[in-house]
């Protein structure tokens, strides 16, 4: 006789405990705060604990965080033990996955989850937090042409003054002053109260320091009532002398290799601040970068543009390579902005060399032949974009929002970069293609053809009279052309492997940008100290 035995599977019902879990973990998808925290036994703490993990994990709002009921178990009638799986991205290849505990207990309202951090991230404590942070290798530096440290990362430290931190504002300001006057003579008391006043009641940042200078003063600017130190690190000039506009876009293309190899991680830190690193990644850092920028050159063209009392700028290239050595302006030119590279004028006399190339080509248009002399083009570099100017009847809505503008109706513009290339095109026969990063060169926003041997050499007897007539050639090897654009006057110019440009706005007196020319070559004859 054969005795079978026949059993069926019933699902079991999910207890009411594990339903309370379940409405958990669909508010914790739905980063519905409340709605968790209040099925809890501690909402306040909860509520506190769900606000800055969502804040903490959020990665600028990039993040998205996902939560599964893994297990339930009722331990008996009034408590119960649970599993969470939980997984955060934070991009690609950012992925953060991990299980956490909790329980329940059955109180005299019914069933609620009993509150304990760990159960969002393990080990988490009461006051403690949880954060997702960018991480970055060392910091690479940026070197000059001449293979010196151009710029660096260091420790600023920014000094502010806290309006809450201090009764009399007038007597903070004038003792701060006072305190920073040998490194700062610019900013006074004066200056810096009415930055208060504009700022409404916020802190506002007087003056950042290095850390030589910080250390010297400290003392003096720690007594000083409202007065809050904070430490940063930027990137800076190692040599003080230094001020281009380039060093700007340096900064952004130094960032941009920064940004490429960031890291990430994720850090829990208990009530005291202390933490631990649960995930993350750092790869190698970015190479060095290797700016253009020559400091013999750059140092000899900011010492000749302080010459003018009126806007002037400078800027220098390699004829052969497109490298720019320098780029230098005097306050009032920083007063428009970048008008090295954005500064758009009427091109005068400049105009001349455009027709004596298209002259010599016969059929080519105003604009081909400003082509060819490196004009009407725009180059984008990292950090960058140098325009060059347009051609008579081709201005483009982007010359309404350079940085300067002196022009109307459809007359032809040249900034000052612009001069240095033709310079640079009419020496070699071609515009080059600039940059400002060795092994970066632009991207250009059309073709530059060269101009031809007749048209180059038909501009270089040009330079040659200009240059007999200004007085240029008392200088060894230099052909320049001195130009006039209404009250304005330019020179462009080659020495050797270098094409440079003068601009000076309202210039006092004909011979000025030729002045500033010879100070100049002069400067750039003198060994860099």
């Amino acid at each position: 006789m054969t005795v079978s035995a026949v059993f069926w599977m019933v699902d079991r019902p999910p207890s009411e405990a594990e339903v309370l879990v379940s409405k958990f973990v669909d508010a914790l998808d739905n980063r519905d705060v409340a709605a968790a925290a209040a099925l809890t036994t501690y909402p306040n703490a909860a509520t506190a604990a769900l606000n800055q993990m969502f804040d903490g994990l959020s990665a600028g709002g990039t993040s998205t965080g996902d939560f599964d009921l893994t297990q339930y178990m009722d331990l008996s009638d009034e408590s119960g033990f649970f599993t969470l799986a939980s997984a955060w991205n934070f991009g690609e290849g950012k992925d953060w996955k991990y299980s956490a505990q909790g329980a329940t207990k059955k109180l005299s309202v019914g069933w609620r989850i009993a509150w304990d951090p760990a159960t969002l991230v393990p080990d988490l404590t009461s006051g403690g937090s949880v954060r997702y942070t960018r991480t970055d290798a060392a910091p690479p530096l940026i070197f000059d042409a001449a293979n010196n440290v151009l710029m660096s990362e260091r420790t600023i430290n920014a000094i502010s003054l806290d309006p809450a931190q201090m009764s009399d504002p007038a007597a903070s300001t004038a003792q701060l002053a006072d305190v920073i006057d040998v490194v700062a003579p610019l900013i006074t008391s004066e200056s810096m109260l009415a930055e208060l006043n504009s700022a409404g009641g916020a802190p506002i940042t007087a003056v950042t320091l290095r850390d030589d200078d910080f250390a010297v003063l400290e003392d003096d600017l720690r007594a000083v009532p409202g007065v809050v130190v904070s430490p940063q690190p930027k990137l800076i000039v190692d040599d003080r002398r230094i001020t281009s506009p380039v060093l700007d876009s340096l900064r952004s293309a130094w960032q941009a290799g920064r940004d490429a190899t960031a890291g990430w991680a994720v850090d829990t830190y208990t009530v005291d601040g202390t933490g631990e690193r649960r995930v993350g990644f750092q790869g190698p850092g970015g190479p060095d970068l290797h700016a253009t920028l020559d400091p013999r050159v750059q140092l000899a063209a900011e010492n000749a543009v302080v010459m003018a009392g009126s806007s002037a700028s400078i800027v220098a290239l390699s004829t052969s390579t497109g490298a720019i050595l320098a780029a230098a302006q005097n306050s009032y030119a920083n007063e428009q902005g970048n008008v090295v590279f954005g500064g758009s004028y009427p091109a005068g006399t400049a105009s001349e060399l455009v027709k004596a190339v298209q002259s010599d080509r016969g059929d080519d248009s105003a604009e081909d032949a400003a082509a060819g002399l490196g004009l009407g083009i725009s180059y984008s570099m990292p950090g960058l974009d140098a325009y060059t100017g347009t051609p008579a009847d081709s201005r483009s809505a982007i010359d309404g929002i350079r940085s300067v503008s002196t022009t109307s109706g459809n007359e032809a513009t040249v900034t000052p970069f612009g001069l240095a290339q033709m310079a640079a095109a009419i020496s070699r026969g071609s515009a080059p293609n600039p940059a400002i990063v060795a092994g970066q060169t632009a991207v250009a926003n059309r073709e530059s053809v060269p101009i031809g041997s007749d048209a180059a050499n038909r501009l270089r007897g040009i330079l040659a009279d200009s240059s007999n007539r200004s007085g240029l050639d008392t200088f060894d090897g230099v052909q320049g052309f001195a130009g006039e654009s209404g009250d304005d006057r330019f020179v462009l110019a080659t020495s050797g492997d270098v094409a440079f440009a003068v601009y000076i706005e309202d210039a006092d007196g004909g011979d000025q940008a030729v002045r500033m020319t010879s100070r100049l070559l002069q400067e750039m004859a003198n060994p860099v100290e």
